[in-house]
């Protein structure tokens, strides 16, 4: 279904390539088009007022939510990418809009506990299928999300949908989708998301958004926690050359001002790369529809190979000194132990999990208990996590 929304949606700044509401392909349950705003609008607006966005703001990061209120969670973290991204689509003539709603809902499949988390519901599902969070964020939007009377999950535009799925290239060769994740190729099956594409430029202005974000505010929380020195940073070549420009113009500031002023600067050298690089990308293709982005042989919207070499850096040097720090380690280890202790007790007894999500017509299955049991544990929050693992195993405690 091609909507046909055109109110309050100039096109004539937009590039030819650009992904927008006027020229969707509509949603899987079709539904008519508003007057006040664009499909794409009403994306981002189904994807703030559900249950699975307002759960980010308890979910971690790197720091379990109790460590402070400072530190990022998933709901910040994606409000900050959604700030890159909409600044990369309005200069690149792109619609910002569907690259704001994609920035927002990236990280609806995560688990609580971050990547420790992932890690062992993954684990605990090794004969089941796995466990990914991107596949689980389709699972999210498209099952789990149970608000409209007339079907489940959100019901997102197509382009909302494949951007989601595939924001960081093909998912494998057209027809091939047995190394797929079930959960994507079972919604595959009914919504075709054409998988072997790469997805619009918006979507990629999401993913690489999501890395400039998830680095530069890592650098922040880990100097603010004193797991990182700013000096050892500094050893990397372009925050060493930030922080001499800092230094050099402002002089000793109080660490707070010093790192906010160095990230600030790290971000925009990240983003103008990204904008410098995209262009020769599309000045080289030369696209004339969106289509042709999607058909392409490589991504347009890209670090360049430079910026590639030192955000490899940064990751390896984040992964020694921060990621693998000591106090991390013994979070994620604690972690780990909740998230396995609860999958193979609602596995083994799903009559201890709440009225709500009681389906004894499913139990006979190993698999689908599994599945509907990791989609419990993997919408829990840190807090909602810690406090049922107290619940269960704590035998002092007899509070329900």
């Amino acid at each position: 279904m091609t909507s046909a929304f055109t109110l309050f949606e100039p096109t004539s700044h937009y590039a030819p390539y650009a992904c927008l509401a006027a020229k969707s392909r509509g949603r899987l349950y079709p539904e008519t088009d508003t007057k006040t705003r664009s499909p794409f609008q009403r994306d981002r607006d189904r994807i703030i007022h559900s249950g699975a966005f307002r759960r980010l703001i308890h979910k971690t990061q790197v720091f379990v939510h109790h460590e402070g209120d400072y530190y990022r969670t998933r709901l910040t973290h994606s409000i900050e990418v959604a700030q890159i991204a909409r600044s990369l689509s309005m200069v690149l003539g792109l619609d910002n809009e569907i690259a704001e709603s994609l920035a927002l809902v990236h990280d609806f499949g995560h688990t609580p506990f971050g990547h420790a988390g992932e890690e062992a519901l993954d684990a605990a599902m090794t004969h089941f299928k796995g466990f990914d969070h991107n596949a689980q964020s389709l699972r999210v939007v498209t099952k789990l999300e149970q608000r409209y009377a007339d079907f489940e999950g959100l019901n997102l535009t197509w382009e909302t949908l494949e951007g989601l799925a595939k924001h960081n290239g093909p998912l494998c060769s057209k027809g091939e989708f047995d190394d797929l994740s079930i959960n994507l190729r079972t919604y595959n099956d009914q919504h075709d998301l054409e998988l072997h594409t790469f997805a619009s430029a918006e979507a990629q202005i999401a993913a690489v958004a999501d890395d400039v974000a998830y680095n530069n505010h890592d650098i922040a929380d880990g100097l603010r926690a004193g797991l990182l020195q700013m000096d050892k940073l500094a050893e990397l070549p372009l925050i060493g050359e930030i922080v001499d420009e800092v230094r050099g113009a402002y002089g000793k500031m109080d660490e707070g001002r010093e790192t906010h002023e160095v990230v600030r600067r790290l971000i925009n050298r990240m983003v103008n790369d990204i904008l410098d690089e995209s262009r020769k990308r599309l000045c080289a293709l030369q696209p004339e529809t969106v289509d042709d982005i999607r058909n392409a042989s490589r991504s347009v919207i890209s670090f360049s190979d430079e910026m590639k070499e030192f955000d490899k850096r940064l990751k390896s040097f984040l992964m020694q000194n921060m990621y693998r720090h000591y106090k991390v380690n013994r979070m994620s280890s604690k972690a780990k132990r909740i998230m396995t202790d609860l999958f193979e007790l609602f596995h083994s007894e799903p009559e201890c999990l709440p009225t709500e999500w009681q389906k004894p017509e499913i139990w006979e299955s190993d698999q689908e208990r599994a599945r509907h049991v990791a989609d419990f544990i993997a919408g829990m929050t840190d807090s909602y996590a810690i406090l049922e693992h107290k619940r269960l195993f704590d035998t002092s405690l007899f509070e329900l």
